[in-house]
């Protein structure tokens, strides 16, 4: 009797804050601050022209938002609970080190904005917090990371089930938070929808 085995899982943890008491006023607090950042930080504004960003985003310019307002401190203490949970998911052995939020910055992506595809090097876990989702906001598009391997492999079917899918789309609402390891291939795909995307992102190192 022939069976089949998956080995080398990729793992996508997911979660919501939006059932937590007093959400929404915390999501408003960190759309908010998410705001403030993109009115106020000359420096990431400056990036954002120079680069072709469409919208703003904190990732050049400010490493510090945890320590800036204390709505993200909040937001790392949250964030730092699922990470573990997540590691200890993956089966992680971390030894004496730890994991540590080495980055946390905000990105305000406008109607027609695209992140493109691409990993984050030299952490081990990443992942994102939505805060705004309007309707038709851009999804999260995962990339199987055997992709550049497959060579001559065909397509998959139209009906193949999402763990065999050569990409695979999440369309998160607000409060929903996404982690995944970070060698994994993801990008933004367009904005189609008449408001801004707001959702703030994250690296975890180990040390």
């Amino acid at each position: 009797m022939a069976e089949l085995r998956s080995l080398f899982v990729t793992q996508v943890y997911e979660a919501s804050f939006a059932a937590d008491r007093g959400f929404e006023g915390f999501n408003a607090e960190l759309e908010e601050a998410c705001r403030m950042l993109a009115a106020e930080d000359q420096a990431g504004r400056a990036w954002c022209r120079q680069n072709a960003y469409p919208g703003y985003t904190s990732y050049a310019s400010l490493d510090d938002l945890p320590r800036r307002a204390t709505v993200f401190g909040a937001l790392k203490t949250r964030l730092d609970r699922h990470a573990a949970a997540f590691a200890q998911a993956l089966s992680l052995d971390l030894g004496a080190g730890r994991l540590r939020l080495d980055s946390l910055w905000v990105n305000i992506l406008k109607p027609g904005g695209v992140h493109t595809g691409h990993i984050h090097p030299h952490s081990v876990l990443s992942g994102t917090v939505y805060v705004t989702v309007p309707p038709g906001a851009g999804a999260l598009k995962l990339e199987d990371p055997r992709l550049p391997l497959m060579m001559a492999a065909p397509p998959r079917t139209a009906d193949a089930p999402e763990t065999a899918r050569t990409f695979v789309y999440l369309r998160p609402e607000a409060g929903a938070l996404i982690l995944w390891e970070s060698w994994l291939r993801h990008e933004v795909t367009a904005n189609q929808g008449k408001a801004e995307r707001i959702s703030i992102s994250f690296n975890y190192g180990w040390r």
